[in-house]
């Protein structure tokens, strides 16, 4: 009864995903543009599979940053191909979903076609850029396939840090942030220290892959038959040394994965409208994270 209860304690805040509003007042200090207005390339971000995060929804945050570090931003409607994915830099994908629905209960279908995760591959290997993002179920197990496309391994639960019972912290004192030229930048800069994460699933890397957020033995998955619904049967398991960001090449191109989105965006929840992703007050870091992320990806930190 005490595990039952400390669950909902922690996770109750979480759940209230319909409560979510954008942070349209979220607007970070950027010393020195990537690009001129409007002059950087295009960046493409996935609308076409029933995405929880949008350009113009949950994820406007998101792209109103990378807008005002000079890149283009385009929402991407309908199955993927790789011609018309070639007109883009880099693809983003954010909690894409099989189908649009609220009962999330196992299994949960892919949200690509076989074909899609073809030419996704294909457009990478050819040199194009992918941020695939995949939350906590069901998102995970709808992204898992095209993660298996690159060697990633999702893992359909959620991730708790047993000790904060809350948010998670990844530092670079403790090893939990791991020091890459995505963490360190081009110089003092564009460093970070600490990044914070909202609850997400847990990802087994390759060994060509590099990991940016790592667990530690603090962090437990716990693995539910219905999203949200936890009990002493649910299945638990440690992720310590799993990642919950990592990146790669593959072939001519890039790929980056990550297994939480809120920190990619600005949130206010519930009714007292508490700051949840880039503008939280516990998350200073986290935006220059994605300017790195993107600049990997484009190719400016080389």
């Amino acid at each position: 009864m005490k595990t039952i209860l400390l669950l909902i304690i922690l996770i109750f805040p979480a759940c209230l995903l319909s409560q979510h509003l954008v942070d349209t007042t979220y607007n970070p200090t950027l010393q020195n543009p990537e690009y001129k207005s409007g002059e950087g390339p295009l960046i493409f971000i996935d609308e076409g599979h029933y995405n929880f995060h949008t350009m113009d929804g949950r994820y406007k945050p998101f792209a109103t940053l990378l807008e005002r570090d000079g890149y283009n931003i385009r929402g991407y409607e309908g199955v993927f191909k790789k011609d018309k994915l070639a007109k883009a830099k880099i693809l983003v994908i954010s909690n894409a979903l099989s189908e649009d629905v609220e009962d999330w209960v196992i299994p949960d279908p892919s949200a690509f076609t076989k074909s899609e995760i073809d030419e996704v591959r294909q457009w990478v290997y050819e040199g194009g850029s992918l941020f695939l993002i995949a939350d906590h179920m069901p998102m995970a197990d709808a992204a898992k396939d095209l993660a298996g496309a690159f060697e990633f391994e999702f893992t359909n639960g959620f991730v708790f840090d047993t000790l904060s019972r809350g948010i998670a912290y990844f530092r670079l004192q403790d090893n939990t942030l791991i020091a890459s030229i995505i963490t360190t930048g081009r110089d003092s800069t564009e460093s970070v220290e600490e990044i914070v994460s909202f609850t997400g699933q847990a990802i087994k890397i390759p060994d060509d892959a590099t990991s940016i957020l790592t667990f530690n033995s603090a962090f437990v998955n716990f693995l539910p038959d219905t999203s949200w619904v936890f009990d002493d049967n649910t299945t638990k398991l440690s992720v310590e040394g799993w990642s919950q960001g990592a990146f790669k090449r593959y072939g001519k191109g890039k790929v980056v994965v990550f297994g939480e989105a809120a920190m990619f965006t600005a949130q206010l929840a519930g009714p007292e409208k508490r700051k949840g992703g880039m503008n939280s007050d516990y998350a200073p870091e986290n935006y220059q994270l994605l300017l790195n992320i993107i600049h990997w990806l484009d190719g400016k930190l080389e």
